[in-house]
């Protein structure tokens, strides 16, 4: 792949993340009430509007601190975004999970670093309860972007792994 291509296509990526979120989010500020619940799938998934003043799953969300909440909150997911970023484009030997993965963790960080700066927090607004099987607390298409990203670099090491077992 070109160098010009690789570019577009880690940019696009991100874009194409960042975008979901925001589209998504916009649409549930907007058209989901604070005290809705609405039901998609009986009660195993609803969609519901919170705001999470604090990090993944309310961390860090009860830090008074003003300066310390500024820090752990914008400027360290900035510099990761950064770090991770200028990781995804000066190495040359990622695989495509590796790229792709990374590219939806960026897109997902940003798209929730974008709310907290411009609202001081971020709107979450889907839940999944399976019963005893599976329960998750409310969360956005950001969060299930960083996840995909996480699931997608899991697959490129494991298939690394066995590449070097072999």
């Amino acid at each position: 792949m070109s160098r010009t291509l690789r570019m577009l296509f880690i940019v696009g990526l991100i874009l194409i993340n960042v975008g979901c979120d925001q589209v998504s989010k916009s649409v549930a500020r907007t058209h989901i009430d604070d005290t809705e619940r609405i039901s998609v799938i009986g009660e195993y998934v609803v969609l519901l509007k919170a705001e999470n003043k604090g990090a993944f799953l309310g961390f860090l969300s009860t830090l008074e601190n003003p300066i310390l909440k500024v820090i752990f909150l914008i400027i360290l997911p900035i510099a990761v975004l950064f770090f991770i970023l200028r990781m995804i484009i000066i190495t040359k030997d990622l695989d495509r999970f590796m790229i792709v993965g990374l590219c939806c963790i960026v897109g997902g960080g940003i798209g929730n670093l974008y709310d907290r700066i411009l609202y001081q927090s971020v709107t979450d607004f889907m839940h999944i309860d399976l019963g005893g099987i599976f329960k998750t607390g409310i969360f956005n298409m950001a969060d299930v972007s960083v996840m995909l990203g996480s699931a997608l670099l899991l697959i490129s090491f494991i298939k690394r792994k066995e590449i070097s077992l072999s």
